[in-house]
């Protein structure tokens, strides 16, 4: 079990990495997946702020899906944080996914980010 937890850490440490180098003067769109919920932030991380967060908890997404965990709710949150970008003016984007997996809720939010205007 140790070395399963070690092997997310690094990859974590890994993907931040990866971003930080890359020299994009981007803004990054943070995911993180808990058992319940589902949470998108887009951070800018060159004035230190979050720019925009959704969060599959908050009202406007409960009202259109019935679990927080679904996938479902991954897409309602990506059409919804894709739109809040847009209209703060941020179109490109880096996908900071963390040390998830892309799969399942991660991938079903990216996709559904994509298609509603963002570039990443």
């Amino acid at each position: 079990m140790r070395n399963k937890w070690l092997r997310k850490e690094f990859r974590k440490v890994r993907t931040r990495g990866r971003l930080a180098e890359r020299p994009l003067g981007r803004p990054r769109l943070s995911v993180h997946r808990s058992l319940k919920y589902l949470y998108a932030q887009v951070i800018d991380d060159a004035a230190g702020k979050t720019v925009v967060s959704v969060t599959s908890s908050c009202k406007e997404v409960r009202e259109k899906v019935k679990s927080g965990k679904s996938l479902s709710a991954a897409k309602a949150v990506g059409e919804m944080i894709a739109r809040k970008a847009v209209s703060a003016g941020v179109k490109k984007v880096a996908f900071d996914r963390g040390a998830l997996q892309y799969h399942g809720r991660v991938k079903t939010l990216a996709d559904a980010a994509r298609a509603a205007g963002l570039e990443f």
